[in-house]
């Protein structure tokens, strides 16, 4: 962008400037602390930027920037961005039954939210049942039971699918709950085809943050590629997986291992879709990216854009993807849980503003946003609108989503992109010479990068080095009291009603015969996804479905270090 001589001179020019003008200052005032750092990554922030502070500052812009809707797509998949439409507020929820999240979505959608968003328990999430011992205690605790597809089809009561986008954040048993979902669809008379959202169906981060996986990676891994082919050919609007960063950066990750480790699962996915014989071109298109937002608003507006960068070279260079749409990294964002503090709660929602600020001068394609309130609970209807209300304003009074890409040509930010990209791409370097994501998961070396980041962090924290607002300063006294929301035994109680009154009702021989041709298809290389389908149509619950595929694939164990 800069020829060698005009970054010559702009280095002479800054060095005069810091002697002339800067040092006096310096000497007279001083600086508020010695050092600056972004904010996961602890990399040292500049007192001023310049273009030779760019990595390569005579790069032409064509290679690095380029235009929005064209590669390298540093400045957004689609050439108008917002002008053309403004992201999907898609407000994550899920509680308790599944009449209380069809209340919730209902209000949702009343209020003015453009996706809706499913969580589920954790019953759910491991694959068992609301009357399985393992379920005790948990039941619509951390998002809604979903045991059998009448439980699907009252979550989506009066809301016709073929009118709004769902995503559905489950892992582990995503073939299963997608099937319901298609089924649904199918009583309501939409056509698949007409079907839109996406389903999670990320399992290797499970093994490397979550933990809710079920299966020994193969398996799991076959689902996920079964996933691709079914919704290639059935639901081609629906995308097959949302690939995520989240989890990852929630467990502690540093921005640059966020990109890197997300990626480093995409492309193990990619990989393992051609070795199950799949083209690139087919099903690449409907890849998409989960990525977290947090506090520091540059450092995520660079790791947004450097990410889009290098997925483009990753699907060109390395897997010769040749549709623009499969080198497109299209990704949802959510604001960090994990910045959120029990202590002020107010701060909360000014948290929340400035991450989805940053996810959307960073180009996302959706978002949802927290509620101040997730600290402690399940969000309150109050708090969920306040949240719903801060994606509005940034849509309709910030500006933000007036012009494409605003932060571009800021020398800061080019050179956070150009760093987050070199670091992302050492570590994917490092990944590929341990034999792959998956060895590398398998090995625990990913775990252990994390966690040792997690730890720095936490003990700045503790030290008070890095400051967190109402926890380690500006601290008051006395909180007041909040409204959160629960969910009681009685209503856990109800849910086990539910599913022993479906097991009353139904075909106990079409079940089984249902169950049957799953198992024999699992013991196939056939595509899992039709015989689940048929099983969720029988009325199976999600745990028997589960079981049947336990019974061939064995469960995953982790290995405890002695």
């Amino acid at each position: 962008m800069f020829d060698a001589e005009e970054l010559a001179a702009i280095r002479e020019n800054k060095e005069r400037w810091a002697a002339e003008t800067l040092d006096p200052v310096l000497d007279r005032f001083g600086e508020r602390r010695e050092s600056f750092t972004t904010d996961t990554e602890g990399r040292e922030v500049a007192r001023l930027y310049t273009p030779d502070d760019l990595a390569d500052g005579e790069r032409a812009y064509e290679e690095t920037l380029g235009f929005p809707g064209e590669e390298p797509y540093t400045r957004g998949v689609y050439p108008t961005m917002y002008r053309g439409r403004l992201w999907t507020m898609r407000q994550y929820a899920g509680m308790g039954t599944a009449e209380e999240t069809n209340e919730r979505y209902r209000y949702l959608v009343d209020q003015g939210s453009t996706g809706l968003s499913m969580a589920f328990d954790l019953p759910t999430q491991m694959g068992y049942d609301s009357d399985a011992g393992m379920a005790a205690g948990e039941v619509g605790k951390s998002g809604v039971a979903i045991d059998s597809i009448r439980d699907m089809e009252t979550v989506f009561e009066g809301i016709p699918l073929d009118e709004v986008s769902t995503s559905m954040t489950i892992n582990a048993p995503a073939s299963v709950l997608l099937a319901m979902y298609v089924a649904v669809g199918d009583r309501q008379g939409v056509p698949r085809a007409e079907l839109r959202g996406t389903i999670q169906n990320d399992v290797l981060k499970e093994y490397i943050a979550r933990k809710t996986y079920i299966y020994p990676p193969e398996p799991s891994m076959r689902l996920v590629t079964d996933t691709f082919e079914f919704c290639g050919t059935e639901v081609p609007n629906f995308n097959s997986i949302s690939i995520s960063g989240y989890h990852i950066r929630e467990a502690g990750s540093t921005a640059a291992q966020e990109i890197a480790f997300t990626l480093g699962n995409g492309i193990e996915y990619v990989e393992a879709a051609i070795d199950a014989g799949l083209a690139v071109d087919e099903f690449a298109p409907r890849l998409s990216f989960f990525f977290a937002s947090y506090n520091n608003v540059f450092e995520e507006v660079a790791k947004f854009r450097a990410a889009r960068r290098m997925w483009a070279k990753i699907m060109a260079e390395r897997f010769g993807a040749e549709d623009p749409k499969s080198k497109q990294l299209k990704f949802h964002t959510q604001t960090a849980g994990s910045t959120l503090t029990a202590q002020q709660i107010e701060n909360n929602v000014v948290r929340v503003a400035y991450q989805g600020l940053a996810a959307v001068l960073g180009g996302t394609q959706s978002l949802h946003t927290n509620g101040k309130d997730e600290a402690l609970s399940l969000p309150t209807e109050e708090s969920v609108r306040t949240a719903l209300r801060t994606q509005q304003i940034l849509a309709h009074e910030s500006g933000a989503a007036d012009t494409i890409d605003p932060l571009a040509g800021s020398y800061y930010v080019e050179s956070l992109t150009d760093d987050l990209e070199a670091e992302a791409f050492e570590l994917l370097g490092e990944i590929d010479d341990r034999g792959g994501m998956g060895q590398a998961v398998e090995s625990g070396w990913v775990q252990r990068q994390i966690q040792e980041v997690a730890y720095e962090r936490q003990h700045e924290i503790e030290a008070g080095e890095r400051v967190v607002v109402g926890v380690n300063e500006y601290q008051v006294e006395e909180e007041p009291e909040i409204d959160v929301e629960e969910v009681t035994d009685a209503e856990q109680e109800r849910q086990r009603e539910r599913l022993a009154t479906v097991r009353e009702e139904r075909d106990d021989e079409a079940v089984a015969d249902a169950l049957a041709a799953l198992r024999e298809t699992a013991a196939s290389d056939d595509n899992l996804l039709p015989a689940i389908v048929d099983a969720v149509k029988a009325e199976a619950t999600t745990g028997e479905i589960c079981d049947a595929m336990r019974e061939v694939f064995g469960e995953h164990r982790a290995e405890v270090a002695v």
